[in-house]
């Protein structure tokens, strides 16, 4: 028998399926450290619009990788990797177990099979690509990546600028698909076992109902007073990755006088359901992992019994 590789837990879900609340219990009954694995989370001063645990909450459970960027930064999965790794083999060394919690799929993905060397970014080129997309908007840019790679762009979303852009880039850099060098790369070594859980409550109503509540509750919290003190600061522009984060987006939006409140709470909400839909297309390829209903009743006892089961 070969020795069993150091154990590890991925916290998975959509967006408001209570992944968090889930890994607080968890940590309060097994010897596990949570990483976050978000990419909205690393942004200092923005609390409210991502669900930031607050700092009771962080006092009884603290979290890796929380407010490690400032919001004019950029975060990229593969320095997400290098730095879960990272506290991944200092939580082993402690003799305890890595959980990592959160709904950016990629990062998950990365995390497990590393990423393809692909070329550095060009400042002068992606200028150019902002200013055409400005013009033609991004469903356009999007349309001319599904001519130029199908398979890069089936997997992108048309709302989804950044990656969009990549992408393109990539190809006008290399003069190959983004697919094609992904397709190319060996995988990474991922030395641990891993033990993976969906939360994901059911019917999808449920989940649309818990985003709505969730988002009335960030208003509440003071979440438009956050959003006017960071853009307010005047370097955050609107394509900063972490100014397009949702929520930030469309309260960007009210602010600058460009709709009403109501419509703002409306796009915020639609935009929140879409974010929700696509982790769930990455999600339903997790087909080996425990799927379970935090609103059922038994269900936090039925996960408890198999992390119970997989950490003997």
């Amino acid at each position: 028998m070969g020795k069993r590789l150091p154990p590890a837990i991925f916290l998975m879900g959509p967006t408001a399926s209570g992944k968090t609340a889930l890994a607080i219990e968890l940590r309060q009954h097994f010897p596990v450290d949570i990483v976050s694995v978000d990419s909205a989370l690393v942004y200092r001063g923005m609390d409210i619009g991502t669900a930031k645990p607050d700092a009771a909450t962080l006092a009884v459970a603290p979290h890796a990788l929380l407010d490690i960027r400032d919001p004019s930064e950029s975060y990229s999965a593969a320095e997400f990797r290098e730095d879960a790794l990272r506290e991944m083999a200092q939580i082993t060394a402690q003799g305890r177990v890595p959980l990592l919690v959160g709904g950016t799929m990629l990062y998950f993905k990365a995390l497990r099979q590393g990423l393809a060397e692909l070329p550095a970014a060009d400042p002068g080129l992606r200028a150019r690509l902002e200013a055409e997309a400005a013009e033609i908007g991004w469903p356009a840019m999007h349309r001319r990546l599904a001519a130029l790679d199908p398979a890069a762009a089936e997997r992108i979303h048309p709302n989804d600028p950044q990656r969009t852009q990549r992408a393109l880039e990539v190809i006008e850099i290399t003069g190959r698909p983004l697919s094609e060098l992904q397709a190319e790369q060996p995988a990474e070594r991922f030395d641990y076992d891993v033990l993976r859980l969906v939360a994901c409550p059911q019917p999808r109503a449920v989940l649309h109902q818990r985003i709505e509540q969730r988002f009335d509750a960030m208003m509440a919290e003071g979440f438009l007073q956050e959003a006017r003190r960071l853009f307010e600061r005047g370097d955050l522009h609107r394509d900063l990755p972490s100014m397009r984060s949702v929520g930030y987006r469309q309260a960007r939006g009210y602010l600058a006088g460009e709709f009403g409140l109501e419509e703002m709470r409306r796009r915020a909400i639609a935009a929140t359901r879409q974010l929700a839909k696509r982790q769930l297309t990455w999600l339903r390829q997790e087909r080996d992992a425990l799927w379970y209903d935090p609103t059922e009743e038994g269900a936090q006892r039925t996960v408890f019994e198999k992390v119970r089961e997989f950490l003997e």
